[in-house]
């Protein structure tokens, strides 16, 4: 069993920058950087109240997934979108190497020395989704993403979504929605590499709605899905959560 606890958090969809060297490849897609397929609003400003929150290591990507595509697997059919698929190879590759392979190798190394060092490392990757795809209302509030086969992710989803219920059971909170934990992604990847008892990899994807309806609601919804993560983990783990009421 692992000696001590390491939370981790990453946003791999934090904003819509396009570096200029690449500006050229979105002429007529400039509005597309400012949908939910150019980043996932609101999942930034989580991830870094949740790295304070858990005294926890903070990784964060704010060029646009339209750039390349972060949570994607090398392969992918969609790792590159249509603005830059059909860029030149080599451009394509320094894309790669630039962006994604920089952002998810550093993240990779950062587990692996935690891990080395006698750590079970808790990632939780901050997502956000459209409240309506392709014409269907999305029927939750917050997701929860993880793979079932894996008891330590489970746990922690189950009890988070208690808290999150606990909290406001107005809210619908769904376990491996409105994506499957298992699919593609950063954490999927991960799970291949690490063992199951030393990490524990969960999405949290939050409905833009709340995003967009600001101010004090967004504020107090990001403090309760932090202080119900807090709740959820400390009776599983052996991290040292910071005093949030001396902050």
């Amino acid at each position: 069993m692992a000696k001590t606890d390491h939370f981790l958090i990453t946003c791999e969809h934090g904003g819509n920058l396009i570096p200029s060297r690449y500006r050229h490849l979105f002429t007529g897609f400039e509005a597309l950087l400012q949908t939910h397929r150019g980043y996932d609003a609101g999942a930034l400003a989580l991830a870094r109240e949740l790295a304070r929150a858990l005294a926890a290591p903070l990784f964060v990507s704010t060029t646009s997934r339209l750039l390349i595509d972060l949570n994607r697997s090398i392969g992918h059919p969609r790792l590159y979108s249509e603005a830059t698929r059909d860029a030149p190879v080599g451009v394509r590759s320094e894309i790669l190497k630039n962006y994604y392979l920089s952002y998810r190798n550093k993240v990779e190394a950062d587990i692996a020395e935690a891990i080395a060092h006698g750590s079970r490392v808790i990632h939780v990757a901050s997502h956000s989704f459209t409240p309506v795809l392709d014409g269907a209302v999305r029927n939750a509030d917050i997701g929860l993403l993880y793979d079932p086969a894996r008891s330590g992710e489970a746990e922690l989803c189950r009890r988070w979504q208690a808290q999150l219920k606990s909290w406001a059971p107005e809210l619908k909170v769904r376990r491996n929605y409105p994506y499957a934990g298992k699919s593609d992604g950063f954490t999927a990847y991960l799970r291949r590499r690490f063992p199951v008892e030393a990490y524990i990899g969960i999405e949290l994807e939050v409905n833009q709605k709340h995003v967009f309806n600001g101010g004090r609601h967004w504020r107090a919804f990001r403090a309760g899905v932090i202080e119900a993560l807090r709740e959820a983990a400390r009776p599983l783990f052996s991290a040292t959560l910071p005093d949030l009421s001396r902050q």
